[in-house]
């Protein structure tokens, strides 16, 4: 969506690379931040149950695409996780970080294929989030299935997080969609003929 709106501006290809970097670099600052507030307010059980961290990624996905919101989902379990371990406290855990970082790889690039239909129509938001969830959820569960016997944790763990977060994913599907029909208003304008 972000890369139409630039487009429609006639904006050259390196300066549309400089203001893409520079919103997935506040993406994934964001990504950092809103889940140090949230565990702050509400503590560790907010988080597992808010999952701020999906906010931006979700955003970074419908907004950017595909190969940009990867890179914010790669970056910014990565990013959160070498911040708070410099304040002695590192989220995600060692243990959850790679899992992290597939599954909200695959939030942002599930989200990230909606991007194009999300210019035409904002309402596509709302589907490219729910589907970006489920497949995420899905990829960590099943990561879980086939790598327990390695990690600290089990798909029973899992499966009351997947749980816990219900409310947090039920939230951001209709936030999202709704930041993202706000942002598409202000960066595209719909032509009155159409």
């Amino acid at each position: 969506m972000f890369e139409n709106a630039l487009a429609l501006r006639n904006i050259d290809a390196k300066r549309r690379v400089t203001y893409k970097t520079l919103v997935s670099a506040g993406l994934v600052a964001l990504a950092v931040v809103l889940p140090q507030l949230v565990h702050l307010a509400l503590g560790q059980p907010g988080g597992v149950k808010w999952l701020p961290m999906y906010l931006p990624v979700l955003i970074g996905g419908c907004l950017l695409g595909t190969k940009w919101g990867l890179t914010v989902g790669i970056l910014s379990p990565l990013a959160s996780f070498l911040v708070t371990s410099l304040m002695g406290n590192a989220m995600p855990a060692a243990a959850r970080l790679p899992f992290m970082v597939f599954e909200l790889a695959v939030f942002a690039a599930v989200s990230g294929l909606f991007s194009k239909k999300i210019s035409e129509n904002g309402l596509w938001a709302f589907p490219a989030v729910i589907c970006a969830q489920l497949a995420g959820r899905l990829l960590f569960l099943g990561s879980v299935f086939l790598f327990g016997a390695f990690v600290p944790f089990t798909a029973g763990m899992i499966l009351d997080q997947i749980r816990t977060g219900l409310i947090g994913l039920l939230v951001q599907a209709a936030l999202v969609p709704l930041m993202i029909l706000g942002l598409r208003a202000l960066l595209i304008k719909d032509n009155k003929s159409e």
